[in-house]
């Protein structure tokens, strides 16, 4: 399947995130049955997966809610917080002012243009990388199932 890309320059932001976004629907399509991905490591070792090192079903259920994150815009800063958290408790008013205060600390010290290409650079690195994670899945799941070209 040929991925769709709509007429941005190469190394866009847009570009990039249209790209992963339609690799990662296409990897859905081609996934089937996602368990057949438990304990298959994505290095391409055939031995069973390390402990505690990532299968490839938790790369396709990780490039999955980026997926949708990239689609559909952020989580509201606290609706994050409780994901990134587990869903344990919400933290105190007070633990939340220092985080902020730290984080403004740290990141006024960059002026804005720095932290922009920082955060530019830094996004559109992982979403190459992701793309590339999403195409390995893809193509692990195909020799899983025989169906390799």
């Amino acid at each position: 399947m040929q991925v769709p890309t709509k007429l941005y320059p190469k190394n866009c932001l847009l570009t990039v995130m249209d790209r992963y976004s339609a690799t990662v629907r296409n990897m859905e399509q081609m996934v089937m049955i996602p368990s057949l991905l438990r304990d298959v490591p994505l290095n391409g070792q055939e031995q069973q997966a390390q402990d505690g090192a990532p299968d490839l079903y938790k790369y396709f259920t990780m490039l999955k809610a980026i997926r949708v994150d990239v689609d559909h815009g952020l989580l509201p800063r606290q609706e994050w917080w409780s994901k990134v958290a587990g869903g344990r408790a919400h933290e105190s008013d007070h633990e939340a002012a220092e985080t902020e205060d730290e984080e403004e600390r740290i990141l006024g010290k960059l002026d804005l243009e720095a932290q922009f290409h920082l955060h530019f650079s830094s996004l559109h690195h992982i979403l190459t990388n992701l793309t590339l994670k999403a195409e390995e899945v893809t193509r692990k799941y195909q020799e899983i199932m025989g169906q390799a070209i």
